[in-house]
Protein backbone atom coordinates (compact mmCIF):
# COMPACT_ATOMS: atom_id res chain seq x y z
CA UNK A 1 0.00 0.00 0.00
CA UNK A 2 0.92 3.34 -0.67
CA UNK A 3 1.34 6.41 1.39
CA UNK A 4 -1.31 8.09 -0.59
CA UNK A 5 -3.43 4.88 -0.13
CA UNK A 6 -3.00 4.77 3.72
CA UNK A 7 -6.26 4.70 5.35
CA UNK A 8 -7.57 8.10 7.11
CA UNK A 9 -6.43 8.27 10.95
CA UNK A 10 -9.92 7.12 13.17
CA UNK A 11 -11.85 9.95 14.04
CA UNK A 12 -11.03 11.14 17.40
CA UNK A 13 -13.07 9.88 20.15
CA UNK A 14 -14.33 13.07 21.94
CA UNK A 15 -15.81 10.77 24.87
CA UNK A 16 -12.22 8.93 25.53
CA UNK A 17 -10.45 12.03 25.09
CA UNK A 18 -12.76 14.20 28.23
CA UNK A 19 -11.94 10.79 30.12
CA UNK A 20 -8.33 11.54 30.20
CA UNK A 21 -8.75 15.16 30.70
CA UNK A 22 -10.43 14.38 34.13
CA UNK A 23 -7.94 11.74 34.91
CA UNK A 24 -5.32 14.24 34.52
CA UNK A 25 -7.50 16.80 36.69
CA UNK A 26 -8.04 13.53 39.42
CA UNK A 27 -4.23 13.36 39.35
CA UNK A 28 -3.56 16.60 40.67
CA UNK A 29 -6.71 18.02 42.45
CA UNK A 30 -9.31 16.64 44.76
CA UNK A 31 -12.61 18.22 43.83
CA UNK A 32 -15.35 18.39 46.28
CA UNK A 33 -17.79 16.64 44.07
CA UNK A 34 -18.22 14.21 41.38
CA UNK A 35 -19.74 17.05 39.73
CA UNK A 36 -17.54 19.11 40.02
CA UNK A 37 -14.84 16.75 37.92
CA UNK A 38 -17.46 16.69 34.91
CA UNK A 39 -18.33 20.20 35.52
CA UNK A 40 -14.87 21.28 35.14
CA UNK A 41 -13.94 19.06 32.49
CA UNK A 42 -16.47 20.18 29.96
CA UNK A 43 -15.54 24.32 31.04
CA UNK A 44 -12.19 23.00 29.92
CA UNK A 45 -13.41 21.99 26.22
CA UNK A 46 -15.81 24.57 25.45
CA UNK A 47 -12.90 27.44 25.95
CA UNK A 48 -11.86 25.81 22.62
CA UNK A 49 -15.55 26.68 21.12
CA UNK A 50 -15.75 29.63 22.65
CA UNK A 51 -17.61 31.31 19.10
CA UNK A 52 -20.14 28.73 19.00
CA UNK A 53 -21.83 29.97 21.99
CA UNK A 54 -24.19 32.98 23.01
CA UNK A 55 -22.56 33.00 26.50
CA UNK A 56 -20.15 31.82 28.11
CA UNK A 57 -19.97 30.47 32.12
CA UNK A 58 -17.51 31.49 34.29
CA UNK A 59 -15.51 29.15 36.52
CA UNK A 60 -14.83 30.19 40.40
CA UNK A 61 -12.51 27.90 42.46
CA UNK A 62 -13.83 29.39 45.37
CA UNK A 63 -13.03 28.41 49.61
CA UNK A 64 -13.47 30.01 53.15
CA UNK A 65 -9.72 29.66 53.96
CA UNK A 66 -6.30 29.53 52.12
CA UNK A 67 -4.81 25.78 51.48
CA UNK A 68 -7.96 24.57 49.53
CA UNK A 69 -6.55 23.71 45.93
CA UNK A 70 -7.76 27.17 44.05
CA UNK A 71 -4.44 27.77 42.66
CA UNK A 72 -3.38 24.11 41.81
CA UNK A 73 -6.68 23.57 40.22
CA UNK A 74 -6.15 26.92 38.24
CA UNK A 75 -2.79 26.32 37.37
CA UNK A 76 -4.12 22.82 35.66
CA UNK A 77 -6.77 24.53 34.03
CA UNK A 78 -3.98 26.73 32.48
CA UNK A 79 -2.28 23.57 30.42
CA UNK A 80 -5.50 22.95 28.87
CA UNK A 81 -7.13 25.71 27.44
CA UNK A 82 -6.30 28.33 24.03
CA UNK A 83 -4.06 31.46 24.96
CA UNK A 84 -4.16 31.05 29.10
CA UNK A 85 -4.01 35.11 30.48
CA UNK A 86 -2.78 34.70 34.14
CA UNK A 87 -4.20 37.93 35.98
CA UNK A 88 -3.73 38.88 39.48
CA UNK A 89 -4.38 42.47 39.96
CA UNK A 90 -4.74 43.31 36.43
CA UNK A 91 -6.50 46.27 35.78
CA UNK A 92 -9.93 46.16 33.42
CA UNK A 93 -8.12 48.52 30.48
CA UNK A 94 -5.39 45.66 30.63
CA UNK A 95 -8.01 42.97 30.58
CA UNK A 96 -10.24 44.15 27.96
CA UNK A 97 -7.45 45.67 25.37
CA UNK A 98 -5.93 42.02 25.61
CA UNK A 99 -9.62 40.47 24.58
CA UNK A 100 -9.72 42.48 21.39
CA UNK A 101 -5.86 42.21 20.90
CA UNK A 102 -4.01 41.11 17.15
CA UNK A 103 -3.22 37.94 19.22
CA UNK A 104 -6.72 36.11 19.17
CA UNK A 105 -9.10 36.01 22.40
CA UNK A 106 -7.09 34.72 25.72
CA UNK A 107 -8.71 32.65 28.69
CA UNK A 108 -8.20 34.84 31.32
CA UNK A 109 -7.18 32.90 34.88
CA UNK A 110 -7.99 35.29 37.65
CA UNK A 111 -6.22 33.98 40.94
CA UNK A 112 -6.75 35.81 43.91
CA UNK A 113 -9.95 37.28 43.16
CA UNK A 114 -10.46 38.23 46.75
CA UNK A 115 -8.35 40.67 46.53
CA UNK A 116 -9.80 42.83 44.00
CA UNK A 117 -14.08 42.34 45.35
CA UNK A 118 -12.52 41.09 49.27
CA UNK A 119 -14.36 43.35 52.06
CA UNK A 120 -10.79 45.56 51.82
CA UNK A 121 -10.58 45.81 48.35
CA UNK A 122 -13.39 48.52 47.70
CA UNK A 123 -15.20 49.38 44.84
CA UNK A 124 -14.16 47.61 41.50
CA UNK A 125 -17.19 48.52 39.50
CA UNK A 126 -15.29 48.60 35.73
CA UNK A 127 -13.80 45.23 36.54
CA UNK A 128 -16.86 44.21 37.60
CA UNK A 129 -18.75 45.42 34.23
CA UNK A 130 -15.57 44.01 32.03
CA UNK A 131 -16.15 40.73 33.61
CA UNK A 132 -20.00 41.18 33.73
CA UNK A 133 -20.22 42.36 29.94
CA UNK A 134 -18.15 39.59 28.80
CA UNK A 135 -20.10 36.82 29.42
CA UNK A 136 -22.27 37.33 26.55
CA UNK A 137 -21.06 36.87 23.15
CA UNK A 138 -22.51 40.34 22.01
CA UNK A 139 -20.57 41.74 25.39
CA UNK A 140 -18.37 45.00 24.42
CA UNK A 141 -16.97 47.79 27.05
CA UNK A 142 -16.27 51.48 25.58
CA UNK A 143 -13.77 53.70 25.95
CA UNK A 144 -13.02 57.18 24.92
CA UNK A 145 -9.73 57.11 22.76
CA UNK A 146 -7.15 60.27 21.66
CA UNK A 147 -6.28 63.38 23.51
CA UNK A 148 -7.89 66.13 24.28
CA UNK A 149 -10.88 67.29 21.96
CA UNK A 150 -10.23 64.80 19.61
CA UNK A 151 -11.57 61.77 21.66
CA UNK A 152 -13.85 59.26 20.03
CA UNK A 153 -15.81 56.52 21.57
CA UNK A 154 -14.33 52.72 20.92
CA UNK A 155 -16.39 49.28 21.64
CA UNK A 156 -13.86 47.02 22.59
CA UNK A 157 -15.26 42.96 22.70
CA UNK A 158 -15.39 41.84 26.10
CA UNK A 159 -16.48 38.22 25.15
CA UNK A 160 -13.99 35.87 26.48
CA UNK A 161 -13.48 32.75 28.85
CA UNK A 162 -13.04 33.70 32.61
CA UNK A 163 -11.79 30.83 35.38
CA UNK A 164 -10.84 32.88 38.85
CA UNK A 165 -10.01 31.38 41.85
CA UNK A 166 -9.89 33.25 45.69
CA UNK A 167 -11.25 33.23 49.00
CA UNK A 168 -15.08 33.81 49.67
CA UNK A 169 -17.44 35.02 47.86
CA UNK A 170 -17.89 36.82 44.27
CA UNK A 171 -20.53 39.90 43.67
CA UNK A 172 -23.61 38.88 42.89
CA UNK A 173 -23.38 39.24 39.58
CA UNK A 174 -20.65 37.40 38.56
CA UNK A 175 -21.98 34.76 40.83
CA UNK A 176 -24.65 33.76 39.19
CA UNK A 177 -22.84 33.52 35.71
CA UNK A 178 -20.55 31.13 37.22
CA UNK A 179 -20.06 27.39 37.91
CA UNK A 180 -19.13 27.44 41.36
CA UNK A 181 -16.90 24.82 42.98
CA UNK A 182 -16.50 25.43 46.29
CA UNK A 183 -13.07 24.23 47.37
CA UNK A 184 -12.09 22.75 50.69
CA UNK A 185 -8.52 21.28 52.46
CA UNK A 186 -7.69 18.18 51.47
CA UNK A 187 -8.37 15.59 54.06
CA UNK A 188 -5.15 13.44 55.54
CA UNK A 189 -6.90 10.33 53.56
CA UNK A 190 -7.15 11.62 49.99
CA UNK A 191 -4.20 11.67 48.09
CA UNK A 192 -2.51 13.35 44.87
CA UNK A 193 0.37 13.71 42.89
CA UNK A 194 2.42 16.08 43.29
CA UNK A 195 2.41 18.93 40.63
CA UNK A 196 5.83 19.89 38.56
CA UNK A 197 5.19 22.19 35.62
CA UNK A 198 8.41 21.38 34.25
CA UNK A 199 7.39 17.47 33.94
CA UNK A 200 3.62 17.54 33.61
CA UNK A 201 2.79 20.90 32.02
CA UNK A 202 4.00 19.35 28.58
CA UNK A 203 1.18 16.36 29.46
CA UNK A 204 -1.71 19.05 29.71
CA UNK A 205 -0.59 20.96 26.68
CA UNK A 206 -0.61 17.61 24.74
CA UNK A 207 -4.61 16.97 25.87
CA UNK A 208 -4.77 20.88 24.92
CA UNK A 209 -4.02 20.20 21.57
CA UNK A 210 -5.99 17.41 21.27
CA UNK A 211 -9.05 19.20 22.90
CA UNK A 212 -8.25 22.11 20.01
CA UNK A 213 -7.98 19.37 17.35
CA UNK A 214 -11.52 17.67 18.56
CA UNK A 215 -13.24 20.75 19.04
CA UNK A 216 -12.67 21.39 15.02
CA UNK A 217 -14.43 18.18 14.53
CA UNK A 218 -17.15 18.94 16.23
CA UNK A 219 -17.88 22.79 15.89
CA UNK A 220 -20.94 22.78 13.47
CA UNK A 221 -22.40 20.46 15.68
CA UNK A 222 -22.08 22.78 18.27
CA UNK A 223 -22.75 25.68 17.36
CA UNK A 224 -26.04 24.52 16.20
CA UNK A 225 -27.02 22.71 19.27
CA UNK A 226 -30.21 23.29 21.65
CA UNK A 227 -29.15 20.88 24.17
CA UNK A 228 -32.10 19.70 26.30
CA UNK A 229 -32.14 20.94 30.09
CA UNK A 230 -32.79 19.09 33.10
CA UNK A 231 -35.86 19.51 34.27
CA UNK A 232 -35.81 22.99 36.70
CA UNK A 233 -33.08 24.40 35.08
CA UNK A 234 -33.86 27.48 33.59
CA UNK A 235 -33.11 31.25 33.43
CA UNK A 236 -29.58 31.95 34.06
CA UNK A 237 -28.35 28.59 35.34
CA UNK A 238 -29.87 27.47 31.90
CA UNK A 239 -27.26 30.28 30.38
CA UNK A 240 -24.77 29.16 32.62
CA UNK A 241 -25.08 25.62 31.60
CA UNK A 242 -26.24 25.01 27.93
CA UNK A 243 -22.32 25.42 26.85
CA UNK A 244 -21.19 22.33 28.83
CA UNK A 245 -24.13 20.53 28.06
CA UNK A 246 -23.78 20.91 23.94
CA UNK A 247 -19.85 19.92 24.69
CA UNK A 248 -21.00 16.49 26.40
CA UNK A 249 -23.81 15.86 23.78
CA UNK A 250 -20.91 15.99 20.98
CA UNK A 251 -18.65 14.07 22.84
CA UNK A 252 -21.26 11.21 23.45
CA UNK A 253 -20.72 8.40 25.43
CA UNK A 254 -21.58 8.76 28.84
CA UNK A 255 -21.18 12.40 29.27
CA UNK A 256 -24.69 13.67 28.42
CA UNK A 257 -25.98 11.90 31.28
CA UNK A 258 -23.14 12.64 33.50
CA UNK A 259 -23.51 16.40 32.60
CA UNK A 260 -26.91 16.41 33.26
CA UNK A 261 -26.44 14.71 36.62
CA UNK A 262 -23.70 16.96 37.35
CA UNK A 263 -25.71 20.16 36.71
CA UNK A 264 -28.46 19.44 38.81
CA UNK A 265 -26.18 18.86 41.55
CA UNK A 266 -24.22 22.08 41.02
CA UNK A 267 -27.15 24.56 40.35
CA UNK A 268 -29.08 23.26 43.26
CA UNK A 269 -25.88 23.71 45.51
CA UNK A 270 -25.40 27.29 44.09
CA UNK A 271 -28.98 28.52 44.80
CA UNK A 272 -28.47 26.82 48.15
CA UNK A 273 -24.89 28.16 49.48
CA UNK A 274 -26.21 31.49 46.97
CA UNK A 275 -25.66 34.60 49.37
CA UNK A 276 -28.47 36.83 48.87
CA UNK A 277 -27.71 40.64 48.40
CA UNK A 278 -26.98 42.54 51.57
CA UNK A 279 -30.53 44.55 50.67
CA UNK A 280 -32.82 41.17 50.42
CA UNK A 281 -31.16 40.05 53.84
CA UNK A 282 -31.76 43.24 55.48
CA UNK A 283 -35.51 42.51 54.47
CA UNK A 284 -35.44 38.80 55.77
CA UNK A 285 -33.99 39.55 58.81
CA UNK A 286 -36.22 42.32 59.55
CA UNK A 287 -39.31 40.17 59.01
CA UNK A 288 -38.08 36.96 60.50
CA UNK A 289 -35.95 38.59 63.66
CA UNK A 290 -36.51 41.58 64.05
CA UNK A 291 -40.72 43.09 63.41
CA UNK A 292 -41.71 39.33 63.77
CA UNK A 293 -44.87 39.88 65.39
CA UNK A 294 -44.61 43.37 65.19
CA UNK A 295 -46.40 46.56 63.39
CA UNK A 296 -43.95 49.26 64.06
CA UNK A 297 -40.65 49.65 65.45
CA UNK A 298 -38.94 52.69 66.38
CA UNK A 299 -35.48 52.86 64.51
CA UNK A 300 -33.57 52.57 67.50
CA UNK A 301 -34.94 49.31 68.11
CA UNK A 302 -34.78 48.08 65.50
CA UNK A 303 -30.81 49.06 64.66
CA UNK A 304 -30.21 47.73 68.46
CA UNK A 305 -32.10 43.66 67.44
CA UNK A 306 -30.38 43.63 63.89
CA UNK A 307 -26.48 44.45 65.47
CA UNK A 308 -27.43 42.06 68.33
CA UNK A 309 -28.14 39.38 65.40
CA UNK A 310 -25.60 36.65 65.74
CA UNK A 311 -24.30 35.70 62.41
CA UNK A 312 -25.37 38.40 60.59
CA UNK A 313 -23.43 41.08 59.02
CA UNK A 314 -24.93 44.30 60.63
CA UNK A 315 -22.48 44.94 63.20
CA UNK A 316 -19.87 44.89 61.17
CA UNK A 317 -20.09 46.07 57.82
CA UNK A 318 -16.55 47.87 56.56
CA UNK A 319 -16.02 48.08 60.13
CA UNK A 320 -18.91 49.92 61.16
CA UNK A 321 -22.01 49.00 63.18
CA UNK A 322 -25.30 49.58 60.57
CA UNK A 323 -26.17 53.16 61.35
CA UNK A 324 -29.88 54.82 61.12
CA UNK A 325 -28.63 56.57 57.72
CA UNK A 326 -27.59 53.56 55.88
CA UNK A 327 -30.61 51.56 57.34
CA UNK A 328 -32.90 54.30 56.05
CA UNK A 329 -30.66 54.60 52.57
CA UNK A 330 -30.95 50.24 51.83
CA UNK A 331 -34.82 50.48 52.42
CA UNK A 332 -35.40 53.78 50.54
CA UNK A 333 -34.11 51.55 47.33
CA UNK A 334 -37.12 49.28 48.07
CA UNK A 335 -40.83 50.55 47.81
CA UNK A 336 -43.97 49.90 49.73
CA UNK A 337 -47.72 48.21 47.86
CA UNK A 338 -48.22 52.45 46.87
CA UNK A 339 -44.89 52.17 44.97
CA UNK A 340 -43.44 54.73 47.45
CA UNK A 341 -40.23 54.40 48.84
CA UNK A 342 -40.02 52.85 52.59
CA UNK A 343 -39.02 55.85 55.32
CA UNK A 344 -38.94 56.10 58.43
CA UNK A 345 -42.17 57.39 60.07
CA UNK A 346 -43.29 58.89 62.82
CA UNK A 347 -43.99 56.59 66.01
CA UNK A 348 -46.04 57.53 69.02
CA UNK A 349 -45.50 55.54 72.47
CA UNK A 350 -45.44 56.40 75.87
CA UNK A 351 -46.02 59.92 75.23
CA UNK A 352 -43.43 60.49 72.72
CA UNK A 353 -42.42 60.61 69.01
CA UNK A 354 -39.88 58.40 67.45
CA UNK A 355 -38.82 57.20 63.79
CA UNK A 356 -39.51 53.82 63.22
CA UNK A 357 -40.36 51.53 60.52
CA UNK A 358 -44.29 49.64 59.67
CA UNK A 359 -44.68 46.45 58.74
CA UNK A 360 -47.26 47.54 56.21
CA UNK A 361 -44.66 49.73 54.66
CA UNK A 362 -41.96 46.42 54.50
CA UNK A 363 -44.98 44.14 53.24
CA UNK A 364 -45.03 44.37 49.76
CA UNK A 365 -40.92 44.34 49.65
CA UNK A 366 -41.13 41.33 51.90
CA UNK A 367 -43.32 39.05 49.78
CA UNK A 368 -41.70 39.90 46.85
CA UNK A 369 -38.15 39.34 47.74
CA UNK A 370 -37.67 37.39 50.12
CA UNK A 371 -37.61 33.54 50.73
CA UNK A 372 -40.50 31.77 52.17
CA UNK A 373 -40.06 32.31 55.98
CA UNK A 374 -38.81 29.48 58.31
CA UNK A 375 -41.08 27.69 60.90
CA UNK A 376 -38.88 28.92 63.77
CA UNK A 377 -39.51 32.61 62.39
CA UNK A 378 -41.19 35.53 64.52
CA UNK A 379 -39.64 33.63 68.01
CA UNK A 380 -37.02 36.51 68.68
CA UNK A 381 -39.09 39.63 68.77
CA UNK A 382 -40.89 40.88 71.74
CA UNK A 383 -44.01 42.64 70.82
CA UNK A 384 -44.26 46.33 72.24
CA UNK A 385 -46.94 47.25 73.73
CA UNK A 386 -49.54 48.71 71.50
CA UNK A 387 -50.00 52.74 71.46
CA UNK A 388 -53.20 54.38 72.85
CA UNK A 389 -52.52 56.90 70.55
CA UNK A 390 -52.74 56.77 66.77
CA UNK A 391 -49.32 57.07 65.04
CA UNK A 392 -48.16 60.05 63.34
CA UNK A 393 -47.59 60.12 59.68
Amino acid sequence: MTAREKSPPPPLDGATLLNEVEVFHRRFNVFPTEAAYVAVTLWNAHAHLLDCFDSTPRLAFLSPEPGSGKSRALEIVDTLVPRPMVAVNASAAALFRAVSGPDGRPTILFDEIDTIFGPKAGDNEELRGFLNAGHRRTGVTYRCIGDGGNQTVQAFPSYTAVAVAGLGSLPDTILTRSVIIRMRRRAFNERIEPYRARLHEREGHKLRDRLAKWAETVREQVMGAWPEMPEGVTDRPADVWEPLLAIADAAGGDWPQRAREACVVLVKASRTDARASLGVRLLTDLRDHVMAGLDRLPTIAVLDRLNALDDAPWADIQGKPLDSRRLSKMLSEYVTANNEPIVPRNIRSAGSVLKGYYSEDLADAWARYCPPPSPESATSATPLQPSSQPPLV
